[in-house]
């Protein structure tokens, strides 16, 4: 079979094994296990704890130990069995453990994943930055894949959508030992273990400006998992109002908006960042965050639903802007012998501490506007929408980046 054809089932499945229950994982916690807001931001708060650490652990297993695609496929293996287990279980304690082991292996297999590609496609002579992306953008394929058959099949408020999970990473985890073997590269020069978890990235702590932008990258950070955690829940309260609207039915179906968008906005940001800079891009994403929540305060799905569909629209904007620009940005400060680790650093405040105390507040604001069991969305989604236009107005004042567009040349991206 040919290789890109390969990778691009391997890129469709590693993302379809994601898709199949974050964004609807949340609803089926409110409604049917009838958890608070703080435990189910605190499940989905586990994959931000998970990124503080597992991905740097399994990187060193895999650049020293074992092949890259044995460590991605015996992790996927062993979080399709912890995912049926999750399955089966309805108490907060031991859902919160199984999800906590779940995001500690899944949350490296998606650097694993780009690490098998980019191996895999050098071995084949292939441009990794020419032949990846039309490859990855499967990812966000199967991703809305997933979406779409948990949703059609009516398993938003089910456990069976960690069925389909746990079948679809089985699947991938077999499939993965069937990959051309990545071996972990010998050298003779031997790694501390402070360079090997990424730590020496941590010098670029010295230079102000770099302190101001991962600041702000942890706190936009906070901002990624909101939606994911509390979007499927907040249209599924409509179903008392509007029983038979669309957006209640099919709620996946609308959120699904949300990935193809970024599929489009992607394509945008190599002329945004030429025409205006890592600066700027990185401020109409915050303020497309503003649009984003706030458009869900004021939507709803009857009379108000295209104020809903234009909200999954500006989220390609909101997340795609954010994280290419960011990570654009870490790239030419780095200096070249810790860029690896500079990404890591990006990914560990984004991802990891950003999206853990983002989920853990969130899920208090939305106790905190719950009363007798009822959630007063406009209040939580403005207050969400208050928080990103606080960063939109600090952010321009105390970030100071001058753009240069003679050095901004061609921009590879990546999602």
């Amino acid at each position: 079979m040919n290789i890109r054809i390969r990778l691009i089932v391997m890129n469709f499945l590693e993302f379809f094994v994601w898709g199949s229950w974050l964004i609807s994982l949340g609803a089926y916690m409110f409604n049917v296990l009838h958890f608070t807001g703080v435990q189910v931001g605190s499940i989905y708060g586990t994959m931000g704890i998970a990124s503080m650490f597992t991905p740097a652990l399994f990187g060193i297993v895999a650049d020293r130990w074992l092949n890259a695609e044995r460590v991605f496929g015996l992790a996927h293996i062993i979080g399709a069995l912890l995912l049926l287990w999750a399955s089966k279980v309805t108490d907060y304690p031991t859902l919160y453990m199984i999800m906590l082991l779940n995001s500690c292996v899944f949350m490296p297999t998606i650097g694993l994943n780009n690490t098998v590609s980019y191996i895999v496609l050098e071995k084949r002579g292939l441009n990794i930055v020419k032949d990846f992306p039309p490859i990855r953008v499967w990812g966000t394929v199967g991703f809305i894949a997933a979406m779409w058959m948990v949703d059609l099949a009516g398993f938003n408020l089910s456990p069976l959508q960690l069925y389909i999970s746990a079948g679809s990473g089985l699947l991938l985890g077999v499939y993965a030992f069937t990959m051309p073997g990545c071996p972990p590269v010998k050298s003779t020069v031997k790694k501390n273990l402070a360079s090997s978890l990424g730590l020496d990235a941590f010098v670029l702590f010295k230079r102000k400006k770099m302190i101001i932008f991962f600041l702000f990258a942890m706190l936009l950070g906070a901002a990624l998992q909101i939606t994911n955690t509390f979007g499927s829940t907040f249209l599924d309260d409509f179903k008392s109002s509007y029983p038979g609207a669309f957006g209640v039915k099919h709620s996946n179906l609308l959120i699904s908006i949300s990935q193809i968008s970024e599929t489009l906005f992607i394509l945008t940001i190599p002329f945004f960042l030429r025409r205006f800079g890592i600066k700027q891009v990185m401020l109409m994403s915050i303020f497309a965050w503003v649009f984003r929540f706030g458009l869900f305060a004021i939507g709803d799905p009857g009379s108000g639903l295209w104020l809903l569909v234009l909200s999954m629209i500006v989220y390609g904007m909101a997340f795609d802007f954010f994280n290419i620009s960011g990570s654009l940005f870490v790239e030419r400060e780095a200096d070249i012998r810790i860029r690896a680790s500079a990404q890591g650093l990006f990914m560990l405040m984004t991802n990891g501490i950003g999206a853990f105390l983002g989920n853990y507040i969130s899920g208090r604001v939305v106790d905190h506007f719950t009363v007798n069991n009822v959630k007063d969305w406009s209040s939580i989604w403005f207050s969400f929408a208050g928080y990103a236009l606080l960063l939109g107005i600090i952010f321009p004042l105390v970030f100071k980046y001058k753009h240069e567009p003679q050095q901004m040349g061609p921009v590879a991206v990546q999602h």
